[in-house]
């Protein structure tokens, strides 16, 4: 048995699951990004007391660690890792760009289940005006690139290839025009949610990839700053 529970809070979506192994045992959702904070708690509470499970049976907790919302990022990690603390159990933290491109690679699987091996995947979370927090991954989410804050605009295009399959996925690639797409260039409709994180925290579990609550740091891919008058 592998009984995870897994919090994504980074994006403008907000997700609470429990899993055993592979199986989704209870989820709670959230769409409204000003809420994040006050929906986890409550939600956790839910789902557990839906499965009849307690917080001390976990065998880890996973979170998307980001990047992604500042703010989401920080609630969702302050809570997984308060959890681990207090019942002495381990924490995966999963990059959120990974998670939307697993959401892209299901639905790939469905509907286009011979997508190249040299194809690329570009999950985008949307940053704001033309920037979005990208990585580069492969189809076997081997990750080529790691994540970066960047601009949809001409010179990134023009420095993609014009042969390889490109994938683009996320709310963050619904901004780019459609003139910047060559014919080798798609933007895929998978919407991610908390149900992705599982087969990639799974993984880690089985691996013992662990990550160290003392040092362990959230993934913003960009250097903060606060607009507030000191």
């Amino acid at each position: 048995m592998a009984l995870i529970l897994h919090i994504d809070t980074a994006t403008s979506y907000a997700g609470i699951c429990l899993s055993n192994k592979e199986s989704i045992l209870a989820i709670e959702e959230n769409h409204d990004a000003k809420n994040h904070a006050s929906f986890l708690q409550p939600a956790i509470q839910k789902i557990m007391q839906q499965t009849g499970h307690d917080l001390k049976n976990l065998d880890a907790v996973a979170v998307t660690g980001g990047p992604g919302s500042y703010t989401g990022i920080r609630v969702g990690m302050s809570s997984a890792k308060g959890i681990c603390f207090a019942l002495e159990k381990p924490l995966i933290v999963l990059n959120t760009l990974q998670v939307i491109a697993q959401a892209a690679l299901d639905q790939l699987a469905a509907e286009q289940p011979l997508f190249e091996k040299e194809g690329l995947l570009y999950p985008m979370i949307d940053a704001r005006r033309m920037e979005v927090f990208s990585a580069v991954y492969t189809p076997s989410l081997t990750e080529k690139s790691a994540a970066t804050a960047l601009l949809l605009n001409e010179l990134f295009f023009s420095g993609l290839s014009e042969t390889a399959p490109v994938l683009f996925c996320g709310d963050g690639a619904a901004k780019i025009p459609g003139s910047f797409l060559k014919p080798n260039m798609q933007i895929s409709s998978a919407q991610h949610n908390v149900n992705h994180m599982v087969k990639q925290a799974l993984s880690a579990y089985g691996l013992r990839q662990f990550a160290n609550l003392a040092y362990v740091e959230p993934l913003y891919a960009k250097a903060f700053f606060n607009t507030q008058k000191q």
